[in-house]
């Protein structure tokens, strides 16, 4: 059974930063695409970054890029997001999604899903 389990939300200041994790199981994640999505109150799903299984390339919204980083650690089939220069825009519940599609890319309809992590930034 494929499951992926968001941790490391939380209360942040503006300018602070976190770091998001992703355990995987029932999969490895290198042999998904598997990206971070995230939905502000009122707001539609975005996607944030994405790893690629076809090529391994990562890729970023252009609102977080240069901020955030996305990783993975195939030992302990995790992925990570970095979250620097956090901004109140930035407030949203994370999520993290797999998917095992041929293209090996993110998008809305990704197969799998965490139940997602809220992150907070105050100003």
């Amino acid at each position: 059974e494929v499951q992926l389990v968001e941790s490391g939300g939380g209360l942040v200041q503006s300018g602070g930063s976190l770091r998001l994790s992703c355990e995987a199981s029932g999969f490895t994640v290198d042999d998904y695409a598997i990206g971070w999505f995230r939905q502000a109150p009122g707001k539609e799903r975005e996607g944030v970054s994405c790893i690629s299984s076809s090529d391994g390339s990562t890729r970023y919204a252009d609102s977080v890029k240069g901020r955030f980083t996305m990783s993975s650690d195939k030992a302990k089939n995790t992925v990570y997001l970095q979250m620097n220069t956090l901004k109140p825009d930035d407030t949203a519940v994370y999520y993290c999604a797999a998917d095992a599609g041929i293209l090996g890319v993110c998008w809305d309809g990704m197969d799998y899903w965490g139940k997602g992590t809220l992150v907070t930034v105050s100003s």
